[in-house]
């Protein structure tokens, strides 16, 4: 395992975080997947007060006699803005008593993703109030925030100077947010990134197609150095259902140096692939196209078309395509099908494309059920 100081706060982090929202589903369970975590060398526990059981189960594992003890161990915990201070007062101590312990290394604004969260942030009298006087009294050290919203909110909430470190969405077949990388690295903030094998591209479980054009490595281990070849970003999120599932990830965990000659290779083929199978319907993400009328968010939608075409990624395609009109502002935006041919779209696209066609075409590649997200109560 390679470690990496976590930007401002001086923390030397492991290049994978153990990511809770999966792997806290028992009290077993929890013990097992977090001993395993520190056998295998991370040193930093990630959870969220909207993790279902995550925060008490993480402290029941941490006072089950873990091989380490508390100083070795970075635990950041996660709670949503608030438009005044006292809920969050009150939520940053009932997190400390689940987990079992006196002080929070990171505590993370949860999905600051809006016009509106920002404003709360901003405000003097708003949540980080509070945030500041648990940093005063040492119940929290380092605070920073995690996003699902706009690059624009990104980059304004980084510009607030009020945030050590970001956890945002980076990879291989999403990269929007490189201006925030750019940015909170210019602040000096430690950088981790969300979901990278999940929302990355559903990458336990590659289609063939993917796998082929990735060959000799795996989509997982190629999207995972194209992510620590970047000396910019501290730490990957790793959120394993069980103990086992964080082998296979972590036989790359001491591969963080630049990019080899036959991985870039590979990322080349990538990019050929894609250009040469969408031909001139490829959606080159410039974000020109906004806004739609009818809040369709076109780049993201034909960015899964993009994949589902080029790599076979329609399983991915759909996961995410399908939360759209039912994640609110943690997926915003409706479904391709919403479109009304009004044409808006079209001047603004410097690919010419015939956008509303693609659309429809996305929405009958990708659209199915919604599904209960995993935190949810059934």
């Amino acid at each position: 395992m390679q470690y990496r100081r976590f930007g401002k706060t001086n923390l030397q982090l492991s290049v994978f975080s153990l990511g809770t929202m999966r792997c806290l589903a028992t009290e077993e369970v929890a013990y097992q997947t977090v001993q395993r975590a520190i056998v295998l060398g991370i040193n930093h526990l990630e959870t969220a007060r909207g993790y279902g059981q995550s925060e008490r189960y993480l402290g029941q594992a941490l006072q089950s006699g873990l091989s380490v003890v508390r100083k070795q161990l970075y635990i950041t915990t996660k709670l949503p803005p608030t438009p005044d201070p006292d809920p969050i007062e009150r939520a940053i101590d009932e997190s400390l008593e689940r987990l079992g312990i006196d002080y929070l290394d990171g505590l993370a604004i949860h999905g600051l993703n809006t016009e509106a969260h920002l404003a709360w942030v901003e405000a003097s009298n708003g949540c980080m109030q509070a945030v500041q006087r648990a940093v005063a009294d040492g119940r929290v050290r380092h605070v920073g925030f995690s996003t699902h919203g706009s690059l624009d909110v990104i980059l304004r909430a980084i510009a607030t100077d009020q945030f050590e470190f970001i956890n945002l969405h980076y990879y291989l077949f999403f990269q929007r947010h490189a201006p925030a990388i750019d940015l909170a690295h210019q602040k000096d903030m430690g950088i981790f990134i969300i979901s990278p094998f999940d929302k990355g591209g559903l990458l336990y479980t590659p289609p063939q197609a993917l796998q082929d054009l990735c060959a000799p490595l795996s989509p997982l281990a190629i999207n995972t150095r194209f992510l620590l070849s970047d000396p910019r970003i501290t730490t990957l999120s790793i959120g394993p259902a069980n103990p086992q599932e964080l082998d296979w990830p972590l036989e790359i965990a001491d591969q963080d140096g630049p990019l080899s000659l036959a991985e870039q290779a590979i990322l080349e083929r990538l990019q050929i692939q894609q250009e040469k199978v969408l031909d001139g319907d490829r959606c080159s993400q410039c974000y020109a196209c906004l806004p739609c009328p009818e809040q369709i968010n076109i780049p993201e939608v034909l960015r899964l078309r993009n994949l589902a075409i080029a790599y076979d990624m329609a399983q991915y395609g759909q996961y995410r395509y399908r939360m759209f009109e039912n994640a609110g502002h943690w997926f915003p935006g409706s479904k391709a099908n919403r479109c009304t041919d009004c044409g808006d779209c079209l001047p603004r696209c410097p690919e010419q494309l015939n956008i509303p066609v693609l659309l429809r075409d996305t929405h009958q590649r990708l659209n199915g059920s919604a599904r209960r997200r995993l935190w949810e109560e059934t």
